[in-house]
């Protein structure tokens, strides 16, 4: 109603409004600040940049070496594919790490095949099976190893290797068709070197802290390093990307799925819709006979009443109230329908004769604090109204001998 928008309504504030919803703001802050730390412990745990990458100086990463190679006339070429790779191996020492598997087993193959020297940098399964049958993963060393135990050139300069080495065992195959072992420690080595099944001359160092920035300092790390990989003028970086995963080969999910998923989920599938047809079958209508639509306006009013008294919501409560008391007034007093609230009052104060400012506060200005004094400000707005209406009626109405109203 226009004389309702012209009244000042009060309204919740805000603190009423964020203790009505403080639930929902605890689980929305929780949700932020997990996502927070979250990113700061992936932040902290990952290691920034590409590892062993040639242009990465972060700890992980390679560049020291680079550098150091690169100052002694080798032509370092980093690359990302597997294309570049063999189009660069030919006469080049091909240095691979293959950090998350990308590369399958006949990439390696290929790769062996076009390059005359590889050195990898912890090798997985697929290049041990296909470059070193018989070579395997033996665990990690317990420290520091010096025994060199090989006459390979650059194992006896570098003369020892740092703590966090892994290791590599051979067994006898392998041991008669080339592959020796460097820097023993127990029944493992640190590095092992051989032949692969295409000539090629392979070396497998079990662990990339021989090459990492953060370690190729301790020891002779940086002295095996730069006599395995400086053995030639140029150096291929083969560093497998995004490039080389070919997703025509990757398995599908039927591939993955264990053979007794698909009948357990026909089955349920076929359970289900039993269930549904068991629990939901009905004979006839679900309501016989038509029930009533109408719901009496005082069961809408009630129900309202209690949802504001639930929510504390008082003052939104008795703005409803103040509304329809001064519409009815308006009407009372033969006022427009879009008269302003000072119009109101100054009508009904000189109705009943009482002062502006006692009826304004009714009407607008007065705030309950609690409950009480909600009630004693809607018993107010009632007797305001009652006054008016009295006051308005016709003078024979008055008269309260003839409850009939009839004249004498």
């Amino acid at each position: 109603m226009t004389e309702a928008a012209a009244s000042p309504v009060v309204t919740p504030g805000l603190r009423s409004l964020v203790r009505r919803r403080r639930a929902w703001i605890v689980i929305a802050v929780a949700l932020v600040l997990g996502a927070l730390v979250l990113a700061f412990v992936q932040g902290l745990v990952r290691p920034p940049g590409t590892p062993l990458a040639t242009d990465n100086p972060a700890p992980g990463g390679a560049q020291a070496l680079a550098r150091v190679l690169a100052s002694q006339g080798v032509d370092v070429q980093a690359v990302r594919s597997l294309a570049e790779a063999r189009s660069a191996a030919e006469g080049a020492t091909v240095f691979l790490y293959d950090e998350a598997g990308l590369l399958g087993r006949d990439d390696v193959a290929a790769l062996a095949g076009a390059a005359d020297e590889l050195v990898i940098a912890r090798p997985d399964f697929a290049a041990l099976e296909v470059l070193a049958p018989g070579v395997r993963l033996a665990g990690s060393a317990d420290g520091a190893i010096d025994e060199v135990a090989c006459e390979l050139p650059a194992a006896r300069r570098a003369g020892e290797l740092s703590e966090g080495q892994q290791l590599l065992t051979i067994d006898d195959d392998a041991a008669i068709s080339g592959f020796a072992g460097c820097f023993a420690d127990g029944e493992g080595f640190a590095v092992v070197t051989g032949p692969s099944p295409d000539g090629a001359q392979v070396a497998l160092v079990g662990s990339g802290a021989v090459f990492a920035n953060e370690t190729v300092d301790e020891a002779g790390n940086a002295a095996l390093a730069i006599g395995l990989l400086g053995s030639r003028d140029e150096l291929v970086w083969y560093l497998p990307g995004p490039a080389d995963v070919d997703g025509a080969t990757a398995p599908t999910l039927e591939e993955l799925t264990p053979g007794w998923v698909s009948p357990v989920a026909v089955l349920l599938a076929l359970v289900t819709l039993a269930a549904g047809i068991w629990r939901g079958r009905r004979f006839g209508p679900l309501v016989v006979e038509d029930l009533p639509v109408h719901v009496p306006a005082a069961e809408t009013g009630e129900g309202r009443a209690r949802l504001y008294a639930r929510s504390s919501a008082r003052v939104h409560a008795l703005d409803q109230l103040r509304v329809g008391t001064i519409r009815r007034l308006a009407e009372l007093l033969r006022l427009p329908r879009n008269a302003p609230v000072d119009a109101v009052v100054a009508g009904v104060s000189e109705a009943i004769g009482r002062p502006a400012p006692s009826v304004r506060a009714t009407l607008v200005g007065a705030l309950p604090a609690g409950d009480r004094e909600f009630v004693d400000l809607a018993r107010d707005l009632d007797d305001l109204e009652r006054s008016v209406r009295t006051a308005m009626r016709p003078a024979d109405d008055h008269d309260a001998s003839d409850p009939t109203g009839r004249r004498p």
